[in-house]
Order: C-alpha cells, then structure tokens, then sequence
C-alpha cells in the first residue's frame, strides 16, 4: 500500500471524526495521562489492516508504543489479543473508533475473501475483486483481498480496458470495438471483452483480444465456452455466492471475480480495552 495515500486516508477519516476535538475526552483526561490498550477479537476472522490501525493513534501520539500480536494474514479466534497500545490517554480514545472502522472492515474483507478461496481450493482457477469498493477506500480494501488470500482484478480505469457491453453498443458491435481499441492503445496492455451469451463468445474469440469475461452466463454455456476457447483467458463473474463458486471453478475458467468480497462485506467484530 503507498503509505501517503493511506496517510490522507486517515487523516480524513480523523478530521470527520473529531474536525474540532473530542469534546468528551478533552475535557475528562489529563494531557499527561499514559494508558495501555489491549485490540481484541470478539469472534474468528484474518486479521487485516494492523499498520493502518496503528498509523492512526500515531496521528495522535507519534510516541505511541504497539506490540502486535499477531501479523496481517493470520487466523485468530474470539478473545485473542490482537495488538497491545501504550501511549497518552487522550489519544487512544479519541483515535479508537476510527482505527478500528479500519481494522475491522479490512479484516472483514480479509475473512470473507479466504472464505471464497477456501471454497476452491486445489482448483486452478484465481479469485479477484472488482471495482465494486467503498469510494476512497479502494487501496485499502484491495489490499485486504490480497490478504484473504484472492487476487487483485484492474485497480482503476487506467490500468487495462475492458469492453463492457455498453462500449460495444456505443462502439457498434464486438469486432469494431476490439479493432478501434487495439489501434489506439499500447502493445504492453492487455484488453478484456465482457460477453454475456455464447453467440457473443464464439464472435469474441475470433477477435485480437487477451481475456473474456463471461458475464452472468448460463452455466451450461460457460462449460462450451471453454470447450470452445482458443487459449484466450476465460473470467466468469456475475451472482457469484460461496454455495455456486466451487461450481463455477470446476467449470474450467480461469478467473472468477465477485464483488461480494468488497461491497457487502460484514465486518469483523473487534474491541478495545484500556487495562
């Protein structure tokens, strides 16, 4: 993660948090007050987003001691220690919602994302995010699948085309949106082409493009898609859940991606305690 961008991130998050101070903790604790801190699981999950949550007391103590228990990745069960903050009073306080909010919705991810990983385990196929995040908070949620133990799919715009089925229809067909791209973009990008119908995949196979995304597709189809492919990338995606994913994975494809493993993500249940 680029370490300025998650920076700002905080910053903002702290800024709509306390944008005039905590009227509460400033008010009832003494400056010089020091207290220790204990981050606790309150149910099992992987852990994600530990520099994050201490970046953020360290907006407000930069002497803040940690001593983490454990390291973004593992497995913890309810009541594990996850990470211990020593530091002044009033900023532990006034920064625990805010890193939480962060450790909690990345763990969240983290946990749901390995879940889906678990379900196709041993099969050749990759699961990957979408561009289904919170906005500004892309960086850090990708990040997260990552640390389930998925796969990163385009972070943006910018980083790869995908013909979707609105560019077709705007472009004027399959075959003149992949001609018009492919004479306007870099040898080194790679281009993706969203079908949803196999008369479109037998069409899209014949063109210059690297992936094909089967979007939605009937199950039965996806299987002759991939019968039929010619060393192309074959993605599936659309009402991905984990009781069809190990399906979908025995299909043959070689990529799954799911936004369900960002945009409704329950997050982890975690508390924090001064001892």
């Amino acid at each position: 993660m680029n370490r300025y961008i998650i920076k700002q991130l905080i910053k903002n998050a702290l800024l709509e948090d306390m944008n005039n101070g905590d009227i509460t903790t400033d008010n009832l604790i003494d400056e010089k007050s020091i207290s220790t801190a204990e981050i606790i699981a309150k149910e099992k999950m992987i852990v994600c987003g530990l520099e994050v949550c201490k970046l953020t007391f360290s907006f407000l103590d930069n002497e803040m001691n940690f001593n983490k228990k454990c390291k973004d990745g593992d497995l913890v069960n309810k009541g594990d220690v996850i990470l211990t903050a020593t530091g002044k009073t009033k900023a532990i306080l006034s920064a625990e919602r805010t890193a939480l909010n962060f450790l909690q919705r990345m763990s969240g991810i983290a946990t749901k994302t390995n879940e889906f990983v678990q379900r196709v385990k041993g099969l050749n196929v990759k699961i990957t995010d979408t561009r289904k995040t919170t906005p500004n908070l892309r960086i850090i949620e990708k990040y997260s699948v990552k640390v389930g133990g998925g796969y990163n799919h385009r972070y943006n715009l910018s980083d790869a085309v995908m013909i979707k089925d609105n560019h077709i229809k705007a472009s004027g067909g399959i075959e003149k949106a992949v001609s018009k791209i492919k004479n306007k973009i870099p040898h080194t990008t790679k281009i993706e082409i969203e079908v949803d119908s196999l008369e479109k995949f037998k069409r899209a196979i014949k063109t210059d493009v690297d992936i094909i995304m089967l979007d939605n597709m009937d199950y039965k189809d996806i299987i002759l898609a991939v019968k039929l492919n010619n060393e192309k990338i074959l993605e599936t995606s659309g009402n991905i859940t984990l009781e069809n994913i190990n399906e979908m994975a025995k299909t043959g494809v070689n990529v799954i991606s799911t936004g369900a493993i960002t945009h409704s993500v329950k997050a982890s249940d975690i508390s924090l305690k001064i001892i």
